[in-house]
C-alpha cells in the first residue's frame, strides 16, 4: 500500500508512460496469441479474433505513447 500514493500523486506523463507501457504488454500478449493460431495444427479453424490487428494497433499506440511521455519522465529524474 506504500506506492499507492506515488499513483494517486503521478504527473500526467508518468500516467502516460504507464498507459503506454500496458498497451505494449497487450500488443506482446497478442504476437504470442497470433504465434498460437498460426502453429495450430487444424489451419481451417481460424477464429474470429484479429490478433495481428490487435497487435499493430497496440503496438503503435504504445509506443506513440512512450515517445510522448519519455522525454519528460527522464527530465523528472534528473
Amino acid at each position: 500500500m506504500e506506492s499507492l500514493p506515488s499513483f494517486i500523486f503521478a504527473s500526467e506523463a508518468d500516467l502516460l508512460a504507464l498507459t503506454g507501457a500496458a498497451f505494449l504488454l497487450l500488443a506482446i500478449i497478442a504476437l504470442v496469441a497470433d504465434r498460437v493460431r498460426m502453429k495450430r495444427k487444424r489451419l481451417e479453424r481460424v477464429g474470429w479474433m484479429p490478433w495481428t490487428a490487435i497487435f499493430l494497433a497496440c503496438m503503435i499506440i504504445g509506443g506513440g505513447l512512450l515517445a510522448l511521455s519519455l522525454p519528460q519522465v527522464i527530465a523528472e529524474q534528473l
